[in-house]
């Protein structure tokens, strides 16, 4: 199987049909399967699911029994997907099924585990960007993703690196987040976006509040370790504080009162906040451990050909 094309379904009952007809058409010199994925969706896309499950040998359907969302979604679909390259796409139409073989040259042009996509312009809108631009500018610092790297949702993994990601079983999944705990050869490659053809994003400002909070607090101890150099900073000042007032004590006239409260509460705090960095970073490690992370991904050995 060269290639397996998952899709999460929601609310897709007048685009789904549509799409897997186009990808028939558009990937038709390749081996690949179709894997639909109908995410608990409350319109008529489970029953087209089915119906296309049998119209085509090509197509893989399950039906989750309620809505888990997009990344749970394609989860399922990585665990059933039997393709040499995975690429998971959207059923809006925004891109087109034709940019698939791009992502396939440019992952065995390149031998890269992962290609994500790029856009020249896009057409989502402004309240999407903005949350795309968030969710960028907090994976860089917090699971060291390359700045200038775009994390879009159409994108290719090679088969190794799927076989680890599904190795994760928690109820939390960030594909990106797993992709960068596994690997670093990543490539991109520029495609068409276009306009959606039917409905609205399923997208909502509490969705993407919900996948920050996600990549901050389930894949990364960045908020923990925070609180080491916000404490170190108040001991300092604390410090620097309670030596003027001495030395003040000392020279005259005396300090005043609500002074040496001020600096007492800022070296205490300061230690406290430091003291609980150097705790949470236990904590994180308990907790980094426990998340599925692999101590190591072997991508060759003597006893496999790849």
């Amino acid at each position: 199987m060269k290639l397996s094309v998952i899709i999460p379904v929601y609310k897709s009952e007048a685009t789904i049909e549509l799409l897997v007809n186009k990808l028939q058409l558009a990937l038709k010199d390749i081996v690949f399967e179709i894997v639909l994925i109908n995410d608990g969706s409350p319109d008529g896309s489970e029953k087209i699911c089915k119906r296309l499950s049998k119209e085509f040998s090509n197509i893989k359907f399950i039906s989750l029994r309620r809505n888990y969302g997009e990344f749970n979604a394609v989860m399922c679909g990585l665990n059933w997907a039997e393709g040499e390259f995975s690429v998971m796409i959207d059923d809006d139409f925004q891109n087109p099924p034709e940019e698939i073989k791009k992502l396939i040259d440019s992952a065995e042009k390149g031998d890269y585990d992962v290609v994500y996509t790029y856009y020249s312009k896009k057409e989502h809108a402004v309240y999407r960007n903005l949350g795309s631009r968030l969710v960028n500018w907090i994976t860089t610092y917090s699971i060291h993703k390359p700045k200038d790297l775009y994390l879009s949702s159409f994108k290719l993994i090679r088969r190794e690196v799927v076989q680890e990601i599904v190795k994760y079983h928690g109820p939390y999944p960030y594909i990106d987040g797993l992709i960068f705990r596994i690997t670093k050869n990543i490539g991109t490659v520029q495609v068409l976006h276009q306009k959606r053809e039917e409905g609205a994003s399923n997208y909502t400002w509490r969705k993407l509040i919900s996948l920050f909070l996600n990549i901050l607090f389930c894949y990364s101890s960045l908020p923990i370790r925070l609180f080491m150099p916000f404490g170190l900073g108040l001991f300092g000042i604390g410090f620097l504080f309670l030596v003027f007032l001495f030395a003040q004590w000392i020279i005259g006239p005396d300090p005043k009162g609500w002074q040496v409260v001020t600096a007492s509460v800022l070296f205490i705090g300061g230690i406290q906040c430091t003291l609980l960095s150097v705790l949470g970073e236990y904590i994180g490690k308990g907790f980094m451990a426990q998340s599925g992370q692999p101590q190591y991904v072997v991508k060759y050995n003597s006893h496999n050909t790849l």
